[in-house]
C-alpha cells in the first residue's frame, strides 16, 4: 500500500501520489508485488486489464528521490493505463508492435514532464490469458527471472532506459509460460543491497536472487516476493533500507 502524505499548510495541496495498484484477477495465474518500508525513491509498479484476454504489468525505477519524482510517477501511470488500454484492447493486434509503441509513448511523456533526461529503467509485459504467453520489454531494467521446470533464465535488457533519448526504441519478444512457470521481477534496490555481516559490503546481486528464487516453494506470488525480501533483510542484518526494494511475481498455476 502506498504511504499517505499530509501538508503542514492546510492551504497547500498534498503531493499527488500514483493510484494504488490492485492487480486484476487472471484465470490460472497468481500475481502480487511487495515492497519494503517507506517509499524513498522511484520504484513503482502497476497493472491493468487491457482487454478480456490481456493484462499489462509494469515495474519502473525512476532515478531520484520520491519527493522529486512524484509527478513523474503519476504521469507514467497515467500513460501506462490510458495508452496501454487503447493499444492492447483490439483482439487482432501485433502485441510486439503495441508494446514498442507503449514504450515510445512512455518515453516521450517522461522526457516532457522531466524537462530533460532522467533515467527510468522499466520492465513491462503483456500476459495473454488464453494463450499463456508473455510479450515483454526490458528498457534497461534489472533482468526479469523466469523459472520454468528446474532452470531459471534471464529476461535481459531489450533497449535503453526510458527518459533518456526521444527516439529510443525497445524490442518486445514473446515467450510462452508453461504451467507452473513463474516470473520474478526485482528492483535495483534489491540487487544493490549491501551485506553487513563479517564486515563485508558486498552487494546481494542477481545471482543470490536467482538462488532464493530457485529454492523457494512456489505456493503463491505474495509468499515468493516476501521470501525474496526477507532474504535481503537477513543479508543486510536488517539495516534500514537506503533505496526502494520491490519484488513482483507472476505464477502460472493452470
Amino acid at each position: 500500500m502506498l504511504p499517505s502524505f499530509h501538508s503542514a499548510d492546510p492551504d497547500t495541496p498534498a503531493p499527488v501520489e500514483p493510484v494504488r495498484t490492485v492487480f486484476p484477477k487472471i484465470t490460472g495465474v497468481d500475481v502480487a508485488a511487495v515492497f519494503v518500508g517507506k517509499r524513498l525513491a522511484g520504484d513503482f509498479y502497476d497493472s491493468i486489464r487491457a482487454s478480456p484476454e490481456r493484462v499489462l504489468i509494469g515495474l519502473l525505477d525512476v532515478a531520484g528521490r520520491r519527493d522529486e519524482n512524484r509527478q513523474i510517477l503519476t504521469t507514467a501511470q497515467q500513460i501506462f493505463r490510458t495508452v496501454g488500454a487503447k493499444l492492447f484492447a483490439p483482439s487482432d493486434i501485433n502485441e510486439s508492435d503495441a508494446m514498442t509503441e507503449l514504450c515510445l509513448r512512455l518515453n516521450r511523456g517522461l522526457l516532457e514532464v522531466c524537462c530533460g533526461p532522467r533515467s527510468c529503467p522499466a520492465f513491462m509485459a503483456c500476459y495473454h490469458e488464453r494463450f499463456g504467453t508473455l510479450c515483454y520489454s526490458n528498457a534497461g531494467h534489472t533482468s526479469g527471472l523466469l523459472r520454468d521446470g528446474t532452470s531459471i533464465s534471464e529476461l535481459g535488457s531489450t533497449g535503453l532506459p526510458l527518459g533518456l533519448f526521444s527516439h529510443a526504441t525497445s524490442e518486445a519478444p514473446t515467450i510462452a509460460l508453461e504451467k507452473c512457470a513463474s516470473l520474478l521481477l526485482v528492483s535495483r534496490g534489491v540487487v544493490d543491497s549491501e551485506g553487513r555481516g563479517n564486515g563485508s559490503s558486498e552487494a546481494f546481486g542477481l545471482d543470490r536472487v536467482k538462488q532464493v528464487f530457485q529454492d523457494a516453494p512456489l505456493t503463491n506470488a505474495q509468499a515468493l516476493c516476501t521470501t525474496v525480501l526477507n532474504s535481503i533483510a537477513e543479508f543486510t542484518a536488517r539495516a534500514p533500507a537506503t533505496d526502494d526494494r520491490t519484488a513482483l511475481a507472476l505464477l502460472r498455476t493452470a
